[in-house]
């Protein structure tokens, strides 16, 4: 029987591209400490809201509004969430720039802050892998394993006075100003988007944009980032999005629907 090895493709980039993806998308599962009281807290969490909980529509929520219908471990079948994001990566609002004010919204969402000047924000957390037969060989023939290993940062912002409507509109436009890319400021981070494309939103929320981010890592090839942001009545649900091989080849990926569908659904 021959022996079975594992590719890991993250494990195979660079120290800096690696250090960039965990900027962009809220550090990985080491970073955050104690998984185990993570996942904890997330339980607890839901059981205290309900996992079934979801936001009266149309209300701006406040804080503790939001932390019961954020995501919760109880939420997912697959991965983690992490209910409370690391300091080193909870970068704050006047932490990010562009050269380009223009798309700000832009830069913004891939941090994981929320737009504008909401009633109130909170932010999650989920990481997950998938494994599957590669189609390559190893050296010696053996069999390879493919790990897919996915980051979502996540916002939920909630918005008086159409707020939310008016900061969905503004991502919205920086998308179509910026495709040719900018260059953006992240707490000590510095990211060169190379471009900008749209792509297609999910349906559940009241309306959604989604948004494909080519991110300069060092390479011939670009990586790739993707931002999907769902309104649900005056709530903002902002899901920025890494996939550590399409980060380091620029291949597409797919954004974890069954993360976005649960946080969607528990908005009302």
């Amino acid at each position: 029987m021959s022996s079975t090895a594992v590719r890991r493709t993250a494990l195979a980039a660079s120290a800096a591209a690696l250090a960039l993806l965990v900027t962009a998308c809220g550090g990985s599962s080491d970073d955050d400490g104690a998984a185990g009281d993570d996942k904890a807290t997330a339980e607890q969490s839901a059981q205290a809201g309900g996992s079934d909980a979801s936001a009266p529509a149309g209300k701006a929520l406040t804080a503790a509004d939001l932390e019961k219908v954020a995501l919760a471990q109880a939420d997912v079948k697959n991965g983690e969430v992490t209910t409370k994001v690391p300091a080193k990566d909870d970068v704050a609002k006047d932490q990010v720039s562009t050269d380009d004010e223009a798309c700000l919204p832009l830069a913004l969402a891939q941090a994981g802050v929320a737009q504008g000047e909401p009633a109130a924000s909170v932010k999650r957390s989920w990481q997950g892998q998938t494994e599957a037969p590669s189609e390559s060989k190893g050296p010696d023939g053996q069999d390879m394993i493919d790990v897919s290993v996915d980051k979502i940062m996540l916002n939920l912002a909630s918005y008086p006075d159409g707020g939310a409507e008016q900061a969905l509109k503004g991502l919205s436009t920086a998308a179509g100003k910026c495709a040719g890319g900018f260059l953006a400021t992240s707490g000590e981070d510095k990211l060169k988007i190379t471009k900008v494309g749209t792509a297609t939103a999910p349906e559940g929320g009241d309306e959604a944009v989604a948004v494909d981010l080519g991110v300069d890592v060092g390479k011939d090839t670009a990586g790739l980032m993707k931002l999907v942001v769902v309104r649900k009545g005056a709530t903002l649900a902002t899901f920025s999005a890494v996939n550590l091989s399409s980060m380091m080849t620029g291949a597409a990926f797919e954004v974890p629907a069954e993360v976005v569908d649960a946080q969607v659904a528990k908005l009302g």
